[in-house]
């Protein structure tokens, strides 16, 4: 596999990482929000539970910003498009930290989720594009990563400065790697699949989901089980840190930087495995992995234990993640692959988008237990998605520009 990684062009490398980069900042930009709903709250005069509605509102426009994007992707040409995205998302981050209420904030953060929307379906589909097809399921776990990355970043930046320069602070500094990557996509060639239909007549986006009825409803099913997987375990993870346990910015910045390391090693391990096994078996085992951590990741006490709960049920949890970007690829239908991927992506997001102020509810019924809200979610959650994948179809043989003319 490193031979063949080492025989792509500079425009395929290029491709890789331009995406990568953009999916990571889309989730620093998304997960700086999750760690300061406490401080936001106290700011606003108003409750943790209140302010994840802004999380809500982020998911929930999601899936009108991939159809919009999606659909000027496939009839404009994926790069130009991803362009105006990460300038669209990286700006609503900045305007956040100027936000004079919640109400304002809660808007913005809207605008926010819908230039979002279109960022991860139009890097997958000109990744997956441009990528010979034995890499492709190591390429998917690599773009994939990209999201820990982020969560990752985010950690590291409130670790290091949210006590010194606060939330509205954080926001600004979010804007900052937008620079690195619409740097980086300047030098991007356009997907091999779009420029064989350049020139055919454009594609109705609409026709299409009617004529691919039965595998879009099938995709929103599982994008939704899967992203209650991920929400489900990491947009309440610090609050469940600070309050039910008390801990310091320092200590929970630590811990989620551990559990996005573990994510890292699960999503490039799986999608890198599920070139042998396939993708389903990929997906299955890894959701499966997780039953046996949540009660360590949970119902811990110590910062150690629990360190070592969040290092594991990121690898499974983000394991599971690293086939979904060369998986929905595969399943998608030829024509609209700049829209339908992310359409049914953000479909699944918008479905589990109650997942942050669902989790608190359910905290704030068991006395402020969140490490029993965390659980009850990863465990249903995980065993819907084994049951889903498992009926499902598998297409690994898949020619994308062949199939595009």
């Amino acid at each position: 596999m490193i031979g063949d990684l080492q025989q792509l062009t500079k425009a395929q490398r290029a491709s890789i990482w331009a995406s990568y980069l953009g999916w990571t900042l889309d989730a620093f930009d998304f997960f700086l929000l999750v760690f300061m709903l406490s401080a936001i709250a106290k700011d606003f005069g108003t409750d943790v539970k209140t302010v994840a509605e802004a999380t809500f509102l982020t998911l929930a426009a999601r899936p009108f910003g991939a159809f919009v994007f999606g659909w000027l992707a496939d009839r404009h040409g994926r790069r130009p498009v991803m362009m105006a995205v990460i300038l669209l998302f990286s700006f609503f981050s900045l305007v956040s930290g100027f936000a004079w209420s919640l109400t304002s904030l809660l808007v913005i953060r809207t605008m926010f989720g819908f230039a979002m929307g279109g960022e991860w379906g139009i890097g997958a589909s000109l990744v997956m594009e441009s990528v010979p097809a034995k890499l492709r399921g190591p390429v998917s776990g690599l773009l994939q990563s990209g999201y820990p990355s982020g969560f990752f970043l985010a950690s590291l930046v409130y670790f290091l400065l949210f006590d010194h320069i606060g939330w509205r602070g954080m926001f600004m500094v979010g804007v900052l790697p937008a620079i690195l990557v619409f740097l980086i996509r300047l030098h991007v060639e356009e997907s091999p699949a779009f420029e064989a239909r350049r020139g055919h007549a454009a594609v109705n986006p609409l026709a299409e989901l009617a004529r691919n009825w039965k595998i879009a409803l099938y995709l929103v099913v599982l994008m939704t089980a899967f992203n209650f997987f991920s929400h489900g375990t990491q947009d309440l993870y610090p609050t469940f840190l600070r309050e039910q346990h008390g801990f310091d910015t320092h200590t929970i910045g630590l811990l989620a930087m551990i559990g996005n390391v573990g994510a890292i090693v699960g999503g490039i391990g799986f999608g890198i495995w599920s070139e042998r096994i396939g993708r389903k078996r990929a997906i299955i085992v890894a959701a499966l992995l997780a039953l046996p951590v949540i009660p360590l990741w949970a119902f811990s006490s110590t910062p150690v234990m629990l360190a070592a709960g969040a290092f594991l049920i990121q690898i499974a949890v983000q394991g599971a993640w690293g086939i979904v970007p060369v998986h929905l690829n595969e399943l998608s239908p030829a024509l609209v692959r700049g829209m339908f991927p992310g359409f049914a992506y953000q479909l699944g997001n918008l479905i589990a988008s109650r997942n942050g102020p669902l989790q608190a509810w359910i905290a704030g019924e068991n006395d402020g237990n969140f490490g029993f809200a965390l659980a009850l979610v990863a465990g249903i959650t995980a065993v819907v998605l084994v049951t889903w994948t498992a009926i499902g179809p598998e297409r690994t043989d898949m020619d994308f520009t062949g199939a595009a003319k």
